[in-house]
């Protein structure tokens, strides 16, 4: 009996490799495409908290991050603490809050467009502010 654990253990551990290298190549494009989106801007201080008021949009970058679009030139990323590998750029993000701000201690559940149904949740991170530089005025 113990050697058919054995067997079905090795068995689940080959059956998960695929899926764990077809993960990283995800992220991988996932953390690309952020990177292409990121061009230009500069890193600000992370902050714990943005006002859900100036939200104008966000974007999944898959297994990575989610972007925040506010008002003005700034994109808040957002790198989950949980969940991360979870983020499919076909989920549509589920936020409950209770204040007038999202948070790094809020969590948001994921649902497939297709499917509706959830698809997992996320524990959100800090957020970090990308700016674009300035333009200083020529001579």
């Amino acid at each position: 009996m113990r050697f058919a654990s054995y067997i079905l253990a090795g068995a689940a551990l080959l059956a998960a490799v695929p899926t764990m290298a077809a993960g990283s190549k995800t992220t991988a494009r996932g953390e690309a495409k952020l990177a292409e989106a990121l061009d230009g801007r500069t890193a600000g201080k992370p902050v714990r908290c943005i006002n859900l008021r100036d939200i104008r949009s966000s974007t999944i970058y898959d297994g990575t991050a989610i972007v925040y679009r506010t008002n003005g030139n700034t994109l808040y990323v957002n790198r989950p603490k949980i969940g991360a590998g979870s983020l499919d750029r076909n989920d549509v993000l589920v936020t409950k809050t209770v204040s007038t701000q999202l948070c790094n201690i809020d969590t948001i559940q994921l649902f497939d467009i297709n499917a509706r149904m959830q698809t997992g949740f996320v524990g959100l991170g800090d957020f970090v502010p990308y700016a674009k530089p300035a333009k200083t005025a020529s001579r």
